[in-house]
């Protein structure tokens, strides 16, 4: 091999392996200081791409599980009004009975009448209960269901029912609207209570039906996280080892590249 003083192809190549093992040590700290296996898009620009919409997905699979949790609570409220509308309408269907008492006096009877106005009150001001400023039971303005979206995508949605207290369905108006006890039919109290037992059971069958609905969206982020992780976490274990030998890389390369420096100054002795 001639020696030459211009060119020192031993400096150049030991450089050039010096800089490829100091820049993939440089990666290895930016993943293991930052956790991501993509730390900037030239490491996998494909990779990140994907990322980026399982993200977005699972935001959106966020968002919607609190959507059908709120859901279910306006099913919770409306149900609560709807056991105290029952409650009511039990009260009254003993009113109703006891006032048939033939050893009831005048007095007694307005008593219950009293009672009964009371009622009746208490009945209108159900019919008026709101959520979050939306009315939980249906009338002409509101409608008669509410459309809840179960998946992420908006494709798939739920139907809830606005449960009609105070519509001719449900025989509850002919109470509210009675103007004594004693013009009140036993009847229309007994329509009037198994219209509200089969709303209760319209109410229990719709929140049944969201609670397997949050449950499969549980399922759903934890699967789109999942595989978010695999493209996007660093796996510290096997990039720590990366790291050190690359370490080792760079160290042995700067000691190369100090001997290949100093091997020209040979031709200083054929000089002196």
């Amino acid at each position: 091999m001639s020696v030459v003083i211009n060119t020192n192809t031993s400096a150049t190549v030991a450089y050039g392996n010096l800089a490829s093992s100091n820049q993939n040590l440089q990666k290895s700290l930016n993943r293991l200081s930052s956790g991501y296996k993509i730390a900037q898009p030239s490491d996998d620009a494909g990779g990140l791409a994907v990322s980026m919409k399982l993200s977005a997905a699972i935001r959106r699979t966020d968002a919607t599980s609190t959507n059908v949790a709120n859901a279910q609570s306006f099913l919770q409220v409306q149900d609560g009004a709807l056991k105290t509308a029952g409650k009511v309408l039990d009260r009254i269907s003993e009113l109703k009975t006891l006032q048939l008492d033939v050893t009831k006096s005048a007095s007694d009877k307005t008593n219950y009448e009293t009672e009964f106005g009371a009622l009746q009150s208490q009945l209108a001001s159900l019919a008026a209960e709101q959520f979050n400023g939306v009315s939980i039971f249906a009338s002409a303005s509101t409608g008669n269901t509410l459309s809840v979206s179960i998946d992420q995508l908006n494709t798939q949605s739920v139907a809830i029912t606005k449960a009609n207290l105070n519509g001719t369905s449900g025989n509850v108006t002919t109470i509210t609207g009675a103007s004594d006890l004693a013009s009140l039919a036993i009847s229309s109290i007994t329509g009037a209570i198994e219209s509200v037992a089969t709303s209760r059971a319209q109410n229990g069958a719709e929140y049944s039906r969201l609670a397997f609905a949050a449950d499969m969206l549980s399922t759903n982020k934890q699967n789109l996280e999942s595989a978010n992780s695999r493209i996007m976490d660093v796996d510290v274990a096997q990039e720590s080892t990366q790291m050190a030998r690359y370490s080792i890389l760079v160290q042995s390369g700067t000691a190369m590249l100090a001997q290949a420096n100093s091997s020209s100054q040979i031709a200083l002795k054929l000089l002196g």
